[in-house]
């Protein structure tokens, strides 16, 4: 694919080891570290950068500002993004659209999370939730006693259990794909090698439908991006490999809520559109990429996320799974870091996470986890609530 004059370059990347809550630094020590690591991977000065976005779920406002100063203190703009689960990918849109526009030649993003052991749950109790008319839905479909946000994605793994006869068992094969993934990755929280027996035998979440070993745990991290325009990395000397292509961020329709179906409801309409948005720009499809990091909170989200981009038709998943069509010599390495569920999920982090692994499988550095001649990388991060961002890289060489 051609060159585009005002395209944005991943100039560098940082990213710091995820860890479990209270064993890792605060969240402005993490951030900061993550834009040091990024700074010095693109090889320039902080006094380059000339915006700033900070992506973070559960923090106190101009949280990005204690993150940003800590690296530089230059005056520039700083946005904070609080997206959901989205919010890092979110951050790195509003990066992409500023050096595109040419608001900025070079722009930052940083995602990070200090989080709390247990369940996700709301900060504010004496207000309404912004997921309220997602609870309603859920409750009159999902029977049993589950956490919220488990409860969301067993509800649609039952879903598609019962329209398409998937099991326990292919959800227990993607676990079980995550941590063989995971194990190459010295950033991952758990690096241990689970086998689908183990997954299957953990403790259930929702009896035949989840077991605790397929919902990715609460971590704490930061990763960070630099962004910048073609003329500036010339003029700077930067490294031009990586390449935004393409990206797109969706809401909710409609459909989400009626008629009332839980696999829109956790999502997949939302990646639906925007990976043809993505592919319809960049002009080329899904069997044209070789490597996707893709949002498996759940390893029933990652099944259900497989047919929304497209890598298999609806219905697909089983036989795509059987096939080892998402692993190393199949037709698309999905989530080679290992994936929220091995990685972790420190959700502003997220989204950064995911440009992190994917920049070093496009620069051909990303060690043991490497596959081979990869042209395009997708990537894709969501967040209830609701939003969605798909964003294609292309190895520039």
């Amino acid at each position: 694919m051609a060159g585009d004059e005002r395209s944005a370059l991943v100039a560098g990347v940082g990213m710091i080891p995820f860890g479990k809550p209270g064993k890792s630094p605060p969240y402005d020590e993490m951030g900061t570290a993550a834009i040091r690591l990024a700074i010095e991977d693109a090889g320039i000065g902080f006094d380059l950068i000339e915006q700033a976005y900070a992506g973070f779920v559960y923090g106190d406002t101009s949280s990005g500002q204690k993150v940003i100063y800590k690296a530089g203190m230059t005056g520039i703009p700083i946005v904070n993004v609080n997206n959901a689960c989205a919010s890092g990918s979110t951050a790195l849109y509003l990066a992409r659209q500023a050096v595109e526009s040419g608001a900025a030649e070079c722009a930052l993003a940083v995602g990070f999370e200090q989080m709390v052991p247990g369940a996700l749950g709301l900060v504010f109790s004496d207000r309404p939730s912004p997921v309220a008319d997602f609870n309603v839905i859920c409750d009159e479909l999902v029977d049993g006693e589950v956490p919220l946000a488990p409860k969301f994605y067993c509800g649609a793994g039952k879903e598609h259990m019962d329209r398409y006869g998937t099991t326990l068992a292919d959800f227990a094969k993607v676990r079980a794909k995550a941590s063989r993934h995971g194990a190459r990755n010295p950033l991952s929280v758990f690096r241990n090698v689970l086998t689908e027996e183990e997954v299957l035998e953990s403790p259930p979440i929702l009896p035949g439908i989840m077991t605790r070993l397929m919902a990715c745990p609460p971590t704490c991290g930061a990763a960070a991006a630099i962004l910048v325009s073609p003329d500036f990395a010339k003029r700077h000397g930067l490294d031009p490999t990586v390449r935004i292509v393409a990206q797109a961020m969706t809401t909710d329709l409609p459909n989400s809520f009626d008629p009332p179906d839980m696999i829109n409801l956790v999502g997949s309409d939302m990646t639906r559109r925007a990976a043809d948005a993505v592919y319809e720009k960049a002009g080329i499809g899904p069997d044209d990429i070789q490597v996707v990091e893709l949002h498996d909170c759940f390893a029933q989200n990652e099944v259900l996320t497989y047919e929304a981009l497209g890598l298999c038709p609806p219905g697909g998943a089983q036989r795509f799974i059987a096939d080892g069509d998402n692993s190393y010599g199949g037709k698309v390495v999905t989530n080679p870091s290992g994936g929220l569920l091995s990685k972790g999920h420190p959700l502003g982090a997220t989204g950064l996470a995911q440009i992190f692994e994917l920049t070093h499988q496009l620069r051909g550095t990303a060690d043991r986890r490497q596959v081979d001649n990869v042209r395009y990388a997708l990537q894709h991060n969501i967040g209830l609530g609701g939003a969605c961002v798909v964003t294609l890289y292309e190895c520039a060489r």
